[in-house]
Parts: structure tokens; sequence; C-alpha cells
């Protein structure tokens, strides 16, 4: 019997419940997948929380890998025995096994191990298209961004480093400070006892930088626009601690500022853009640029742990769940 973590009702870690559920033959343009490791992500508690709705009851997990097991009439993209990754689909990654649309699975190349990709799929995949597609960094910028030590911030540290980017990474504490350095962090400023625009205008002569990638949001929002350059750009991938609101006079009045809200889904589609987003991600983990193993490892039973870790913000790096 199959497993799956489901819900019926908004709220905290106690809504996941895990259950015993079939899962069927693939239809058309499907596959049936057995994951080795499941991702656990930030946006995974705003579906949970209510935050952003979806239908109830229903499964929760955006992220995985694993190998198909069989495949639908008319798919190409993938085969049996193929190891595969994903990050876009419908709910439901937090499960042993599933039927997925195939035309959202990413083989994984041999020199890319389960472990690695369960921390890349989301994680190095948003590294991707925040540096490369959003804000394309060519490098020589220095660039300020928030949640250095988190799991997509260590990926980060380091693509920024193999880009020839200067780095000011901003932490909670001390310790995270260290990993955010070891892993290529140029400068790091721990905001429990420092002012993060005061630093940056420190480390840059006063200019201030040309973009702010912010995931955290609301808590961090002016600090964010205080430490942009005149044109500056302002890329707010995420809400961590609360939504963000901006009044756009205050746009103007702090240098004609550019605020962007991506989602991953308008840059890894079509699947070409997927698939080459992979590719580049891929090479730099096979060329040694980026490594990538998962901080901590839970089992599928006990996603209500990972997220209370995850919420907590004691965590750095990437959490997984081994069905």
């Amino acid at each position: 019997m199959s497993h799956a973590i489901r819900l019926t009702q908004t709220g905290g870690p106690e809504v996941l419940e895990y259950q015993a559920v079939t899962v069927g033959e693939p239809g058309p343009g499907e596959a049936r997948v057995r994951h080795t490791y499941v991702a656990v992500n930030f946006i995974d508690i705003y579906f949970r929380t209510g935050r952003y709705p979806m239908p109830l009851p229903n499964g929760l997990g955006s992220d995985a890998v694993g190998v198909v097991e069989a495949i639908g009439p008319g798919v190409t993209e993938v085969k049996p025995g193929d190891r595969v990754g994903y990050l876009l689909g419908p709910q439901g990654a937090y499960s042993d096994l599933r039927v997925m649309p195939a035309g959202v699975l990413i083989p994984l190349p041999d020199h890319v191990s389960d472990s690695t990709a369960a921390t890349l799929m989301m994680k190095g995949m948003t590294a991707q298209y925040l540096f490369r597609q959003v804000y394309p960094l060519q490098g020589g910028e220095t660039i300020l961004y928030h949640a250095a030590a988190g799991g997509v911030g260590l990926i980060a540290c380091q693509w920024a480093k193999a880009l020839g980017v200067r780095m000011i990474g901003t932490v909670s504490t001390d310790a995270k400070a260290e990993i955010a350095r070891a892993n290529g962090c140029a400068e790091v400023i721990v905001t429990s006892r420092e002012d993060i625009a005061a630093r940056v205008r420190e480390l840059t002569d006063g200019k201030g930088v040309p973009v702010v990638y912010d995931s955290v949001g609301k808590d961090t929002l002016q600090a964010s626009l205080d430490s942009l350059q005149v044109r500056g750009s302002l890329v707010s991938n995420g809400t961590s601690s609360g939504p963000v609101v901006i009044d756009t006079m205050q746009l103007a009045m702090k240098g004609s500022i550019w605020v962007t809200r991506p989602a991953m889904v308008h840059y890894a589609t079509p699947r070409a853009n997927m698939l080459a987003m992979a590719e580049e991600l891929f090479d730099l983990v096979g060329s040694g640029d980026i490594r990538s193993e998962p901080s901590r490892t839970y089992e599928l039973a006990h996603a209500a742990e990972a997220h209370r870790v995850l919420e907590s913000r004691q965590s750095t790096g990437s959490i997984v769940l081994v069905p």
C-alpha cells in the first residue's frame, strides 16, 4: 500500500495527515513515479496555512525525485527506469508513489545523485531563474541576497561565486554567517546585530547595490529599498515574514526603483525553458561549482516535524523527506 501526506483543512503542522492511498495506472501523457526523496520548501507552508489557497482535501508538495515505474499512452519525454525530478505540476509530492504529467519530469544525469537532486529541483532552479533570468547577472556586480544560509541561499552563494559576483548575504545568527561564508558568500550581515542598509552602504562606498533578492518580505522590505542604487531592482521572491505592501511613491523617492514579484512557472515553461535551466544547473554540479546535500532528513510520516523545524528559522540548507 502506498502512503501520502494529505490535508483536509489549513492550519499548523498538525493538519498534515499520513494516509494510505491507492495509486492507479498512468493515463495518456502521464507517468507513475516512485519517489526516493521529497523536498520540503517554504512554499509548502504557504499552502498548508492557506496563504496560497488550494482545493481541499488535497496533497502537499511540488518537488521530488524518483524513478519512473510506468508510462501512459503517448509519453515520449521519459521511459520506465529513468531517474527524474520535478518542481511543477499538481500538489502531492509528499508521497511514496504518484502519477504525474510526464511533461514536467526532468531526466537526471548520472553525475547528479538523487539526494543532491532533491535539494536542487526547486531551490537550485529558483537560484537559476533569479540570477540568470529575472535579473541576469553578468559577473562583477555586488548584490544583496536575504536568507543566505537557507536552502536556496546556500546554492545562491555558490552560484554567485561561480559567476564572479560579490554577494552580500543576510543571516540571523553568527553560526549561519559561517555557513554562508563557507559556501562562497563574500560578505555577511548578521541581522540580529547589524543595520542592513547601513552596512550595505558601507560595503559599497555609499553607492548601494543594483539588485536585492528578497525572499523574507515584510521584515526586510525597507532595508531592501534603502540598500538599492538609483534605478535599482528589488526582486521580491518570497514573503516568509509576511506579505509585502509597497507605496509606489516611495519607489520614486528612493530612486525610481523597479520591483518584480516573479513566479517559477512563468520562467520554467514551456518545457524547453525548464530543461535548459536544469542543464545549466546540472553543469555547475558537474564542474564542482555547486555542491548540495540535504541538511536534515525526515521520514515521510514525520512531515509535520519537518515543517516545525523549517518554520522555526533555525535550520540551514535543505530539508527532505524519505518515503
